[in-house]
């Protein structure tokens, strides 16, 4: 009927499809998906969704119970927090929900101003966030140098990992201590309550996740020993200490919304962990954005996402939820599970929604040993342990101050740890700005190099794009260099990076560096350096990038680099010629 009628029906319409292209990336990526979402996309998200979700369901539980909170708090915040993450979020296969990262922050909450500090705390931290998204800040997270990040990174995972130990070994009585060095003597002094049972049964559930993981990469590891161990648990009557034999009855159903009771005397003692709870959060999740865009191919817009973060954050303590960020595990989860779209991380949301409706009450049977092997597993995997080796190959300054934070993060506090190792970053990088600056006599000699390095003088073949560094590129100054990343469907086959120019480079800028050198390789492109200067030249090789780029392409000078693109060039060429000899030269025998 609607065909001889002259019109057919069309999603979205016109006027609004028109609407959205204007908008553009300044909306959700959800908002993004309709012109072009199918039946075909849907099943893709739909596989993504359910197998994310089984995967958040054990680490929502492990975050919640880690954080000193109720089991059903983690579950409410994945759902909230996690649908609305995915829903107004500015990545495109963004998994949100509780973090470890959140682990030892919320315990001191908790400790300090009991659970109506801890809603009012992320109430805080969600408008915080809002605020930063909304004003356009989301990108001034790129000033927070890689050592800052790594340290801090390093310090979560060591504590998450001690809080998990008297669970792991069936510790009792549970040590009560905060601080890492007070938990680490009461550990000790209570080793002789080991429960055989608990050591064991984590034991095994690690030594399986691992297994899994490795030979069977698709498969989640947490959730089949979860559902195995527990099953092997409450079949036997193991001796072990439950979710339910610790917190008792285990609430089903849907959360109830109530505003938390706000306390004013608590505004400013919240004002730090706000701060903090809302620095990690945009930290995270935009981290995890990043590695999104590198395995799904898109690009993520940083105030759009920490909008949605904030509205998370403002939503999820309205039912007793948890803080919540990216989580960068379950993301690449949902990549590798086949997500095309914010509709998977929604399905998601769905699922643990439907588990905590109609499976609730089988979450008392869980055995904490379990839970703290899955949470060893996620300590070691967010630690980013191999960025340590890199970052001791690189100056003294960077080292100083991976030090310092992962030192103060975990012997003190995690506000501490950043605001000490943000001050030092930023008097180093001042440091390092000023030895840039010199005053020398130019020689004959000087002239006579500059002609190696002068882009007048040396022609540059059609086939190379050349770009250059001015200036120090140094942490704040290296998302400039994505726009060779947006130049990427156009750029030829090699790409020339001048450095010439570049007077001084630090851990963050190595590191953008080098991911460009992945992003150019994984589209099949070669990336060429020339004209590094003794600073740039000695910290590349203290980081062995020639082993990431070719020690071939790492040039003197552009006229250096010419040759070499040239001959790559000629290369390719005559590889091509040879392959086209093959496939039309008669078969043997003819």
């Amino acid at each position: 009927m609607n065909a001889r009628m002259g019109f057919r029906m069309q999603w979205p319409p016109r006027a609004l499809a028109a609407r959205l292209r204007l908008w553009g990336d300044s909306l959700p990526k959800s908002f993004q998906i309709f012109s072009n979402y199918n039946l075909p996309t849907f099943l893709h998200d739909l596989s993504a969704g359910l197998t994310v979700g089984l995967v958040a369901l054990p680490l929502a539980l492990a975050f919640a119970i880690a954080s000193g909170v109720p089991p059903a708090s983690g579950l409410y915040c994945a759902v909230l927090a996690g649908f609305l993450i995915s829903a107004f979020g500015g990545s495109r296969v963004q998994i949100g929900g509780p973090t470890g990262a959140f682990v030892v922050v919320v315990s001191g909450i908790v400790a300090a101003h009991g659970l109506d500090g801890l809603y009012m705390c992320t109430l805080m931290a969600g408008v915080i966030l809002l605020l930063l998204g909304l004003t356009g800040l989301g990108s001034a997270i790129a000033y927070i140098p890689r050592p800052v990040v790594i340290g801090f990174t390093n310090g979560i995972a060591v504590l998450i990992a001690s809080t998990q130990i008297k669970d792991f070994f069936g510790l009792h009585p549970a040590p009560s201590a905060d601080r890492f060095l007070d938990r680490m003597w009461a550990l000790a002094q209570a080793w002789h309550t080991v429960n055989p049972w608990a050591a064991g049964t984590a034991a095994i559930a690690l030594v399986a996740i691992l297994l899994i993981r490795r030979f069977s990469p698709r498969i989640p590891g947490a959730v089949v020993v979860l559902f195995i161990g527990t099953l092997a648990s409450f079949t036997f009557g193991m001796p072990l200490e439950t979710i339910g034999s610790r917190f008792g009855e285990f609430p089903s159903g849907l959360p109830e919304f109530h505003l938390p009771k706000f306390r004013p005397e608590l505004m400013f003692g919240l004002l730090s962990p706000a701060l903090t709870v809302a620095m990690l959060g945009a930290i995270e999740s935009l981290l995890s954005a990043v590695v999104a865009d590198r395995m799904s191919g898109d690009r993520h817009n940083p105030n759009v996402e920490l909008v949605a973060q904030g509205l998370a954050n403002m939503v999820s303590p309205l039912a007793g939820g948890l803080p919540a960020t990216g989580a960068i595990a379950r993301t690449a989860t949902n990549v590798r599970a086949g997500a095309r779209t914010p509709m998977a991380g929604m399905i998601h949301a769905l699922v643990i929604l439907a588990i905590l409706l109609f499976a609730a009450p089988l979450a008392k049977h869980i055995p904490l040993a379990l839970l703290a092997a899955i949470l060893f597993t996620v300590a070691y995997n967010m630690g980013e342990w191999k960025e340590i080796g890199a970052i001791l190959r690189l100056s003294w300054t960077d080292i100083a101050v991976w030090a310092v934070t992962f030192a103060l993060t975990v012997l003190a506090d995690l506000t501490v740890a950043v605001e000490a190792g943000m001050v030092l970053a930023v008097l180093l990088f001042i440091r390092g700005v000023t030895q840039t600056t010199t005053v020398s006599r130019i020689t004959p000699e000087d002239v006579s190099e500059g002609e190696q390095h002068s882009l007048q003088l040396n022609e540059i073949p059609a086939e190379v794009a050349l770009y250059r560094i001015h200036g120090p590129f140094l942490f704040g100054s290296t998302a400039k260099l994505a726009i060779v990343e947006r130049d990427l469907p156009s750029l030829p086959y090699v790409v020339i990076i001048r450095l010439r120019n570049m007077t001084a480079l630090d851990a963050t800028g190595i590191h953008a560096i080098a991911n460009l050198s992945q992003a150019l390789r994984r589209s099949g492109r070669v990336m060429l350096l020339c004209g590094m200067r003794p600073q740039p030249l000695e910290l590349m090789s203290n980081a062995d990038f020639q082993a990431i780029v070719g020690a071939e392409n790492l040039c003197a000078n552009v006229r250096v680099a010419i040759v070499r693109a040239r001959q790559i060039l000629d290369d390719r060429e005559n590889a091509s010629v040879q392959a086209e000899t093959r496939r039309s030269a008669p078969a043997h025998g003819e």
